[in-house]
């Protein structure tokens, strides 16, 4: 697991340096993909720096720009990579420098390791139940302590205040709803998958996301949020979500 969780940190580094030159010339071309979400440059030149180191592991690799692969196929795999390789593409566009490099290692329908690199301010999160969770600030280390036990939807709910963390881009009405049922709300916007590592940064207490993601968006935080004591729930508060499937949309969720 360290040697693999190795080999995602170099291959988002590589990748990461990549996308910050395109970030930061003078101009960019952006497409438009057939779900009308944006793709540039840089996420094609991310993917294809990912996918070509990953590939020394001779795992399986699924990625948001190669997303086609047959279920019947993949259907069988028990370790493989979901990647995301410009996570945040409308922070990209917008130059706000919210976007990250996602790499999450996946055992069937489970993330169990995640490498989250942060181009703009040379930030990395790492974790995995085998490793721990930590990250590093240039070459600066900081451990993550892992919760002594699991926050349940009654905490948070008998708390006087919560911070909730929600998308800067993609805030829904369900998401204020559910958001009503606390007392009291302090609300505070992040792109991309930055929105879990204020979770493990201690600076929110909750992301309820009644949206449209992806697998692929969620995988690497998933990983390690759960190898740090938290979870990625469904609606039901309690099943976490999976991976894999058929359709490589998720459902509604929080994680907390």
């Amino acid at each position: 697991m360290k040697e693999l969780l190795e080999l995602a940190e170099n291959a988002a580094i590589e990748a990461g340096k990549a996308v910050l030159e395109v970030y930061n010339s003078s101009g960019f071309h952006v497409e438009m993909k057939e779900d009308e979400t944006p793709v540039t440059t840089a996420d094609r030149l991310s993917h294809d720096i990912i996918t070509r180191r990953l590939k020394t592991s001779r795992l399986p690799v699924l990625s948001e720009e190669g997303r086609n692969i047959d279920y019947q196929v993949r259907k069988h795999w028990d370790y493989f990579w979901l990647i995301d390789p410009l996570d945040g593409t409308k922070e990209f566009i917008n130059r706000n420098g919210e976007f990250t490099i996602n790499i999450a290692l996946m055992l069937r329908n489970k993330p169990v390791a995640g490498a989250i690199y942060v181009p703009t301010r040379d930030l990395l999160y790492l974790g995995s139940e085998d490793t721990g969770v930590y990250k590093y600030e240039g070459d600066n280390k900081v451990d993550f302590t892992r919760l002594p036990q699991r926050r349940h939807m009654n905490d948070l709910l008998d708390m006087r205040e919560i911070t909730a963390v929600v998308s800067r881009s993609h805030l829904s009405p369900e998401t204020n709803k559910f958001l009503s049922q606390f007392s009291n709300v302090r609300d505070t916007t992040m792109g991309s998958s930055l929105k879990f590592m204020l979770l493990l940064e201690g600076k929110a207490d909750i992301y309820p996301r009644l949206g449209p993601t992806m697998e692929w968006d969620t995988a690497a935080a998933h990983a390690i949020l759960n190898a740090s004591g938290r979870g990625v729930y469904q609606m039901d508060l309690q099943s976490e979500l999976e991976y894999n499937k058929e359709e490589l949309k998720n459902p509604f969720f929080a994680a907390f």
